[in-house]
């Protein structure tokens, strides 16, 4: 049996590091916004030939003067053009000028979408989010207390359904500052589907905290243990290979996703992919240690 409530200051002191520099990143460098909180327009060219090289068309772009101009490749023909919200007439002198400087009568540059999100619609999206997320956070202590409301010693109800949120928390933040890195280096932006993951990731999470919690309430019950701490440990040992099959299963999918589904859904699925695999290690280590740690204090 894993003795992981008796060696819980490691997995505090792992946690606490990695939450306290995701934390100074988020507040000293920042999250880079995509152009569904800050408006702006989205285009994809795909180019019929080869497909120019990523300077040369910001180049293009530039000397269009239409503010500031992000170009990442897609796939293995296209780009994708992101700036300023565009007006109609600047979008077909963008078009135009890419298409007088790369098409020929072998190469063609085809427009294959155009995504614009004005100012007033970003800032809905951003209060929208916030909301979202305040509430998912709120449904969970009250349906965790509600569901552990028989537990009353040596823990009460409610504490159960606070360390699940901390333990979200622990989840969500670290994500979160791993993508503050990629956004610092790669210049990965985040919009409404990184929104739809850090929900998906507090589902998950809390779901896997909920099984191991269920475990240890059962034990509480029948009381098959005089001492709290060794109630935990024993039920944390037994949901340890339910958490990692199931973690498992879901994260071949996710790499799957990640490494071939394209550039529209990869840093979704990596988001995922950090998330669950935060969301197993916290129900495990963290959440249930904390529990005994409550109780102590």
């Amino acid at each position: 049996m894993i003795p992981i409530i008796q060696k819980k200051n490691i997995s505090f002191t792992i946690s606490t590091i990695l939450f306290t520099l995701s934390l100074i990143l988020l507040v000293v460098v920042g999250i880079k916004p995509g152009i569904d909180f800050t408006g702006g327009t989205l285009i994809q060219l795909r180019f019929e030939g080869e497909r120019p090289e990523r300077a040369a068309l910001q180049t293009v772009v530039e000397g269009l003067e239409l503010g500031n101009v992000l170009i990442q490749p897609a796939d293995n023909d296209s780009h994708i053009v992101k700036m300023a919200y565009l007006e109609e007439e600047d979008h077909q002198r963008l078009l135009l000028s890419v298409r007088t400087a790369y098409e020929s009568e072998e190469y063609k540059v085809v427009e294959e979408s155009v995504e614009t999100i004005g100012p007033s619609i970003s800032s809905d999206l951003r209060s929208r989010s916030i909301k979202a997320g305040f509430g998912v956070v709120i449904a969970i202590i009250l349906f965790i207390a509600y569901s552990f409301r028989k537990v009353s010693k040596p823990v009460s109800s409610w504490k159960f359904g606070v360390t699940a949120i901390i333990a979200l928390l622990h989840d969500v933040i670290i994500t979160m500052g791993v993508f503050v890195l990629l956004g610092h280096f790669l210049g990965v932006e985040v919009g409404i589907p990184f929104v739809v993951a850090m929900l998906t990731i507090l589902g998950y999470s809390v779901n896997d905290t909920i099984v191991v919690f269920d475990r240890i309430r059962e034990k509480i019950m029948r009381k098959e243990y005089k001492n709290f701490a060794e109630t935990v440990n024993v039920g944390v040992n037994e949901t340890i290979p339910r958490s990692i099959n199931t973690s498992v299963t879901t994260l071949l999918v996710l790499l799957g996703l990640c490494i071939f589904g394209g550039e529209s859904v990869r840093f979704f699925s990596l988001s995922l992919v950090i998330g669950i695999i935060l969301g197993t290690y916290s129900s495990l280590f963290l959440a249930s240690p904390l529990l005994v740690w409550w109780e102590k204090k």
